[in-house]
């Protein structure tokens, strides 16, 4: 294995790039969250609907639906809206059901009752990771609304039962790297997409080897990378737990973390290790 050089961005192999949490950033959804990884700026939303798809009808169970979609302005060069389109871009529709998928175990939805929960999550600004951001978001936004809804009896009991978070990792000239940016992920060899709860344990793990094949102890190299990159955003999410509002700010309100100006989960990793 050739030795880990620094980034083009100052960052070593084993750091995430700095990260930024906004809460509330739509007035009108029951909950939201602006996050920022880097340069890549993911929207988030979530809402409740009082049905569920036909397949549940008559069942006392709900339903969470995500969907994800990239703004045409999100990438250096434009790309048209699916609403223009014939039909919806297979990789969105993909990345949608990874992202309901993951989130569906987060909840109890068989106490539910016949109810939807629906999220939104709009990519505004794309750099790599725009998927492992958006499910690493829609956790901290499903969070507060679940906890909006019990505080004002919307639902009978707190059905949320534990908070997930995703990073990338890859493997670019035999060294495995974490968090990869749209130039070091279309440069990868290799790339995974690892989603894990605090405790550890996986909840998806989505890659493929894109150029040649990896061994096993590779393999193991990206694990112990998107166990750290992830361990790291649940160190910093005590921090960002929000007060329970009757109702959500009509205005974005800045997570804790950034009123430091030194904050960086990347500075944060270096001094644990």
């Amino acid at each position: 294995m050739s030795l880990p050089i620094i980034r083009p961005d100052g960052r070593a192999h084993d750091q995430i790039r700095p990260f930024k949490v906004f809460f509330d950033a739509l007035g009108y959804a029951d909950a939201s969250v602006l996050f920022e990884l880097g340069n890549t700026k993911v929207l988030v939303s979530i809402s409740l609907q009082a049905n569920v798809p036909p397949f549940l009808k008559g069942q006392r169970v709900g339903w969470l639906s995500a969907e994800y979609a990239m703004l045409p302005c999100a990438t250096q060069q434009r790309t048209m809206r699916e609403s223009s389109q014939a039909q919806r871009n297979t990789r969105s529709v993909e990345i949608s059901r990874l992202i309901g998928r993951c989130l569906r175990t987060c909840v109890s939805l068989e106490v539910l009752g016949e109810r939807t929960i629906l999220v939104d999550c709009d990519v505004l600004q794309a750099d790599g990771s725009t998927r492992v951001s958006a499910i690493t978001a829609a956790s901290l936004a499903l969070e507060q609304a679940i906890n909006r809804w019990h505080h004002n009896k919307i639902i009978e009991k707190n059905i949320f039962k534990y908070a997930i978070a995703a990073v990338s990792v890859g493997m670019i000239n035999e060294t495995a790297y974490l968090d990869l940016n749209y130039e070091e992920d279309s440069n990868a060899d290799v790339d995974f997409n690892i989603i894990m709860t605090k405790s550890g344990d996986i909840i998806e793990i989505q890659g493929t080897a894109e150029k040649m094949p990896i061994s096993w102890g590779q393999f193991e190299q990206l694990k112990q990378l998107a166990t750290k990159g992830i361990a790291g955003l649940f160190a910093c999410m005590p921090q960002l737990v929000q007060p329970v509002e009757l109702f959500p700010s009509h205005h974005a309100k800045e997570s804790v973390l950034q009123k430091s100006p030194l904050f960086s989960l990347g500075n944060r990793l270096q001094k644990t290790t």
